[in-house]
């Protein structure tokens, strides 16, 4: 052999043929001859040039369900794969910022003296709001860790907070079946409480503020099976959600101006916001829906808030930036909706699409008790009274990871903002950060004296994230599975995790 026809079989040992596809399917122009040296850095380049990023963005490559943190070479290697095979190579972006483990507690702030129930960071992650048993709502700051206001005004527990979008109201449900607004910057009450629910509340969710600014309507579930839409402006419920023959557990305003209602008959309703009429019904789970999750529930709850921590001056002004952030996050895809069950399933839906399930999720032992998609959309995570969680794709619902470690039931789980890392909480009394490259343990939180449960959401402060651990039993072993909680909760603080510098 000559020495040119050397070099050409050389070439050829050192080139891979590779196809760049985005997370949904889509291939990034034809497939490419890739030396063999080639790494994350490099196809890194590629794809901002190939997608004329004029801002170079930060992406993670995966080959099957794998990350690719080698050389191409070296994973063909390692695999023993096959050169003639076209090597696909999935593509997804990455948070421009990166947090930092939470690897300390620094504080336990002390106040309520009942336990506490709910928990929420606002938007713009500087202050923290909380529901206790003690029937009242308190307001924290998170720079100071101190407190900032103690909120009076309901007759029985909070069960259930939740923040504006814009961040410029919080209203909070009881187990009394009412419901109370209150001013975030003074911690007074705004007029009289909400009734009309006849049992407690189980959900709130607010309209997003990319399709209303300011904030002016949210939707409230119920124990008695409704859920009802509330105007703040006239302090009055607009339209009554009904059709469910038990008790709605979660409730979910979607990005498109759809409400999506869990229950426990079983159904999942999904409702138009003009005048409530019921779209459809989703079917397929045999017990209790108990939790519901949206793709774009991360940007839907910040609205535009996001990690530069800049501000707004006008409700059009962050209408318009929330609507930049729905839109990007969305992309093209549909906006997809996970329920967890009773039944010990999941389903991935597309209810814009279809009325059937997407995918259906196996493998938990027991009831899932909480459902949530990582902030990009990518991934989804579910938590188990079989005291495992586990991980799945985000987009076609394939099966990852299981994450082992706790000793008792999985309570609920909680995305760094970043999508890196995973908090889950359960009746062990500790909190286990995951990592999600690698899905081995990444930190072990132990402290709580009681059953540990989570911050629902991620908090954005800069580039750092601060966690939120909280105790009580919202699913005891009663038949209502709220009967006892007071009585099975016995710490009534709040406790904050943070970051080491």
């Amino acid at each position: 052999m000559d020495n040119q026809s050397q070099q050409s079989a050389a070439d050829g040992d050192a080139s891979v043929m590779c196809q760049l596809v985005s997370p949904e399917g889509d291939h990034l122009g034809a497939a490419l001859y890739l030396p063999q040296n080639v790494g994350p850095p490099q196809l890194q380049e590629i794809v901002n040039h190939l997608l004329h990023n004029e801002d170079k963005l930060p992406y993670a490559f995966y080959i099957g369900d794998e990350e690719l943190s080698v050389q191409l070479g070296t994973y063909m290697t390692q695999k023993n794969a096959n050169v003639e095979v076209t090597l696909r190579i999935v593509y997804q972006p990455q948070a421009l910022f990166r947090i930092r483990p939470v690897n300390r507690c620094s504080a336990t702030i002390a106040g309520h003296t009942e336990a506490v129930l709910a928990v929420s960071f606002s938007p713009d992650g500087k202050c923290l709001a909380s529901g206790s048993g003690d029937t009242t709502v308190r307001f924290w700051d998170l720079s100071t860790q101190t407190p900032l206001f103690t909120c009076k005004g309901h007759k029985n527990w909070v069960l259930c907070i939740a923040w504006s979008p814009d961040g410029k109201h919080l209203v909070s449900g009881s187990k009394s079946g009412e419901l109370i607004l209150w001013d975030p910057k003074t911690g007074k009450q705004l007029g009289n409480p909400l009734t009309g629910h006849r049992k407690w509340i189980t959900a709130v969710s607010w309209e997003p503020v990319h399709l209303q600014a300011p904030s002016r309507r949210f939707v409230s579930a119920s124990k008695d099976g409704d859920a009802r839409i509330w105007d703040i402006a006239t302090r009055k419920c607009v339209i009554n959600l009904t059709g469910h023959t038990n008790s709605v557990t979660c409730v979910k305003w979607g990005g498109d101006g759809l409400i999506y209602t869990g229950s426990e008959d079983c159904l999942i309703k999904v409702w138009e916001t003009s005048q409530g009429k019921l779209v459809k019904t989703l079917q397929g789970h045999g017990h209790w829906v108990n939790s519901l999750a949206l793709s774009t529930e991360y940007v839907l709850r910040t609205g535009a808030y996001d990690h530069t921590g800049k501000t707004y001056s006008t409700a059009e002004e962050m209408k318009e930036a929330a609507l930049a952030r729905y839109k990007k996050m969305r992309g093209n895809a549909p906006e997809r909706l996970v329920s967890g069950s009773d039944d010990f399933t999941m389903f991935l839906w597309e209810p814009t699409m279809s009325k059937q399930p997407k995918a259906r999720m196996t493998g938990h032992q027991k009831l899932v008790n909480h459902v949530y998609f990582s902030p990009d959309g990518q991934w989804l995570a579910s938590a188990s009274f079989d005291k495992s969680v586990k991980l799945w794709n985000g987009i076609t619902g394939k099966f990852i990871a299981a994450f082992r470690g706790h000793v008792a039931d999985v309570y609920q789980i909680s995305w760094s903002a970043d999508s890196r890392l995973l908090l889950s909480g359960s009746k062990d009394s500790t909190l286990k950060v995951w990592d999600i490259r690698t899905h081995k343990l990444k930190q072990d939180l132990p402290g709580h004296a009681d059953e540990a449960k989570l911050g629902l959401f991620p908090c954005i402060s800069g580039n750092s994230m601060t966690a939120l651990a909280y105790a009580a039993l919202l699913r005891s072993e009663a038949p209502n599975r709220m009967g006892s909680a007071l009585e099975k909760a016995t710490i009534l603080v709040v406790a904050l995790w943070d970051l080491v510098p």
